[in-house]
């Protein structure tokens, strides 16, 4: 079993930036990828950005590219997501996700509680 813990999230205006991190704790070290994904009120779950494990390649939702950042302690299994310029259309919820393959080889999908960030206009 995988536990996600995100923090960072909260209220910003128009312009500014945040950080979120998610630290993993358990079963960490089969975990090929983690990333984050958000959901607005009324809209459906979205991939914002991802990181593997093995290599370090990443991948970022077109709708963020250049604005935000994902980084990681890849040994601890701890990402971040570095958020700049944030916009009102960033308010969402933010999920930490981790992959991992279970006992039978299937990959598993982990997920956080997730964090709130609401940019105001």
């Amino acid at each position: 079993q995988v536990q996600l813990v995100e923090s960072g999230g909260g209220l910003v205006e128009a312009g500014g930036s945040l950080r979120l991190s998610c630290a993993a704790s358990g079963s960490i070290l089969m975990i090929k990828t983690m990333g984050w994904y958000r959901q607005a009120p009324g809209k459906q779950r979205e991939l914002v950005a991802s990181m593997a494990m093995a290599g370090g390649n990443t991948n970022y939702a077109d709708s963020i590219m250049g604005r935000f950042i994902i980084s990681a302690d890849v040994a601890k299994r701890i990402i971040y997501l570095q958020m700049n310029s944030l916009k009102p259309e960033d308010t969402a919820v933010y999920y930490c996700n981790a992959i991992r393959p279970s006992s039978w080889g299937v990959d598993t999908d982990y997920w956080g509680q997730g964090t709130l960030v609401t940019v105001s206009s």
